[in-house]
């Protein structure tokens, strides 16, 4: 806190255009719920899904509504003599910047691209404003599947087989692209958006027709594909929380109601199942654990992530599959579940992932921004 009697003023931004926007509000939601009146100064900052932000005590329900009229046009400045959040009001002659708050931390609930992608950490950084998460390298590696992928490969962390191809490669060349796919491994194969998550755009393509027709759907959603080497596995997951020292939670294990965890496996068909603890022997649960650590400092993660495994039915080998920079967060998502299960509670999550932003903005102001020669002892 700033001090004993003044509020730590918190913005939450939540929305953003993204194919995960409706997800993001959920999330925000739950945030916004467990944030302590007592403690916090909460602003809220919807962003639409053409990107225009808006402030307002209830912005939530107003963007879930699709009625902006009682929010006001907001705008962080990448000024950081300017804190705060600000409007452009209409003077007599021009318009006029007025700001409308302070705030102390940032915690973008953006899933997907322009939130999790490192776009936004960008210009919190700029700001020079405390934000929960990862920061513009994490997030930028952590979303870009065929990037994360070869920074795995680099510190030796196993993953699947994979290509990645462009938008104009599927567009112009499709018929190489499909070799080049079918070469991978034997169908079944993954066809995914390299940059977006909550399994938006996702396929499993069990032969060449499906295969051109999850290449079309990927390409809908980002200029980069990723196709795959399908494995027959059981999904897992670990939480993991920390800065410098990181800890990890007990791995949790999906059973979803669809042949993947598709989006609609996830978000619309309750069939799908959570088991937390994952039901795994304790040596497995501990490569799971110390993997997902590896994997969250290899990218130099911050605050949060849910890392995300598969381990094969058949050979017992366990890869990762993709890091999430900015997890599900409602009160039912794998993320604070899984910290749940080991005795941290929501609200304390939520505390805790503030207190984190706040340690890493302090330790960042350690860092010499202007050459300076270092003075010699006598």
């Amino acid at each position: 806190m700033n001090n004993q009697s003044q509020k730590l003023r918190v913005a939450v931004l939540f929305g953003g255009v993204s194919g995960e926007h409706e997800i993001s509000l959920l999330s925000a939601r739950s945030i916004l719920s467990a944030l302590d009146p007592a403690h916090y100064e909460v602003t809220q900052i919807g962003i639409t899904h053409e990107g225009k932000w808006y402030f307002g005590e209830n912005a939530l329900d107003a963007l879930q509504e699709g009625n902006l009229t009682s929010c006001i046009p907001a705008t962080l400045l990448p000024d950081p003599t300017r804190n705060g959040i600000f409007t452009l009001s209409k003077g007599d002659t021009d318009e006029i910047l007025r700001h409308l708050c302070s705030v102390d931390v940032v915690f973008p609930v953006l899933h997907g691209t322009f939130g999790e992608d490192g776009t936004i950490q960008g210009l919190l950084e700029m700001a020079n404003v405390a934000y929960v998460g990862c920061g513009v390298v994490a997030s930028a590696v952590g979303m870009d599947k065929g990037i994360f992928k070869d920074v795995m490969k680099a510190h030796h962390i196993p993953v699947v087989d994979w290509l990645v191809f462009t938008r104009q490669e599927v567009r112009n060349k499709v018929e190489e692209v499909i070799a080049k796919s079918e070469a991978i491994a034997p169908y079944p194969l993954f066809v995914k958006p390299a940059n977006l998550g909550s399994s938006v755009g996702v396929s499993k393509c069990h032969n060449r027709e499906e295969l051109i027709l999850g290449l079309r759907d990927a390409s809908r959603y980002d200029r980069r594909i990723l196709v795959e080497r399908g494995v027959n596995a059981r999904e897992i997951e670990v939480s993991v929380l920390g800065n410098e020292d990181v800890d990890a939670s007990v791995p949790g294990e999906i059973i979803p109601a669809e042949e993947f965890y598709s989006y609609d496996a996830k978000y619309h068909d309750d069939r799908s199942q959570l088991l937390i603890p994952a039901p795994l022997e304790p040596e497995v649960a501990e490569y799971a654990r110390s993997l997902a650590i590896r994997t969250f400092k290899a990218i130099d993660g911050a605050g949060m992530a849910r890392v995300d495994m598969l381990l094969d039915k058949e050979s017992g080998e366990l890869f990762i599959n993709e890091i999430n920079t900015i997890p599900g967060f409602t009160r039912i998502s794998m993320y604070p579940k899984l910290w749940n299960a080991v005795g941290i509670s929501y609200p304390q999550l939520v505390d805790r992932l503030i207190e984190l932003a706040l340690a890493r903005k302090a330790e960042k102001s350690e860092t010499l921004y202007r050459y300076q020669r270092e003075s010699k002892g006598k």
